[in-house]
């Protein structure tokens, strides 16, 4: 098994960006353009390395290495995203790999990428890269190519030496479970379940029960023998269940206008465990919204742009409007799960604003972007 906090150490270490490795300060998908740039990079590492694993480390300074992190990313959708875009598509895993310099809900992304064997180009034109476009690394930069093209297998004896040099061992895994519970969260709820004789999971979060279920929020999941982080939110809640052979969560989220609030069960993940050593991880988006009625979301939507301009135009609101700013993410989740799809660029839009406005509202913001990021890659 391969300790990725390792396996990220080594790349960092060992090598300066190349044809089977890439690092990024930060990527982001929600855009044209960034979509576009990431699976350019995507594409280029595929066809550069045809028989072994290619990297991206996100949350990496690029002149010095510095880690300073990005949030915790839960997109296990974005295969399809690849998968979307990209003709022989690479397979493609992200990962969030925490480090314990890093504040909480910082990690390390991780993208590990996998050719298929075969050219992978671009499937259809995304900004300014056009359908049946073909990139190539050349050193540090990902380059179209239109002729010449070739696969060639020049670096199967270099990741394999860094993938040897991540492997775990006992050690690394105690320590990582000690650090786990009585350091990172001694004052949360933690447990911790071994699978297959192989695996540890352990997670933390605050209990409570209603109707004879058990249910956890500000929740830390972690697989610790890879040292990759499964689960992160400190504000929506999960249940969790496992046997010997699979651990099982159900993410919820609180909508609901005004007092009345439910909680919706989001997407279901479970992670199953097998002898030989490996491991699955599905996950089934059953997200049911709440429907409304369309004239009073257009009036509580107007509402919450007019709250926006006020905060733009630093205009004191009264307590009424600071109630309702405090709901506007849900506000907003809500009227996008209706038909109102511009709410997600104007959440986008004034996330700076929110933040310097309030903080625990800037927080939900994206927590609410997070959860239409998954409904939009399912």
């Amino acid at each position: 098994m391969i300790n990725k906090r390792l396996l990220v150490k080594n790349l960092l270490a060992h090598n300066d960006e190349n044809s089977f490795y890439d690092k990024k300060r930060f990527i982001d998908i929600g855009q044209k353009e960034g979509k576009a740039k990431f699976l350019k990079h995507v594409c280029a590492l595929a066809n550069s390395n045809p028989n072994n694993n290619s990297f991206i480390v996100i949350g990496v300074e690029d002149e010095d290495n510095e880690i300073v992190g990005v949030d915790f990313f839960d997109d296990s959708k974005i295969q399809n995203l690849v998968n979307a875009y990209l003709e022989n598509p690479p397979l493609i895993a992200y990962e969030n790999i925490p480090f314990p310099h890093l504040p909480q809900g910082k990690v390390v992304g991780l993208v590990t990428i996998r050719s298929s064997g075969k050219v992978c180009a671009l499937r259809k034109n995304i900004w300014k890269y056009y359908g049946g476009a073909v990139f190539f690394r050349e050193g540090s930069i990902s380059l179209p190519k239109s002729y010449g093209i070739e696969l060639k297998d020049i670096n199967t004896d270099a990741v394999a030496r860094i993938e040897q040099h991540a492997k775990n061992n006992i050690e690394l895994t105690l320590d990582g479970v000690i650090d786990f519970l009585n350091e990172r969260h001694k004052d949360l709820s933690s447990y911790y379940k071994v699978f297959k004789e192989q695996f540890v999971v352990c997670w933390a979060g605050n209990q409570k029960k209603v109707s004879g279920e058990t249910y956890y929020s500000r929740v830390d999941i972690e697989l610790i023998n890879e040292q990759v982080k499964l689960f992160y939110s400190e504000f929506d809640e999960i249940t969790i269940a496992y046997d010997e052979h699979s651990f099982t969560t159900i993410e919820y989220v609180q909508l609901g206008l005004n007092d009345q609030q439910k909680y919706y069960p989001l997407e279901k993940v479970v992670i199953n465990f097998f002898e030989n050593g490996t491991y699955t991880i599905l996950s089934d988006m059953i997200f049911v919204p709440p429907l409304y009625d369309k004239k009073t979301l257009f009036h509580i939507y107007n509402a919450n742009l007019a709250l926006l301009k006020k905060i733009e135009a630093d205009i004191e609101l009264t307590s009424n409007e600071l109630k309702d700013f405090s709901l506007m993410s849900d506000t907003f989740l809500i009227c996008y799960v209706n038909g109102f799809e511009e709410a997600k660029e104007v959440m986008e839009a004034a996330k700076p604003i929110i933040k310097k406005f309030d903080l625990p509202t800037y927080q939900s913001i994206k927590e609410s972007l997070r959860i239409i990021r998954k409904m939009n890659y399912n």
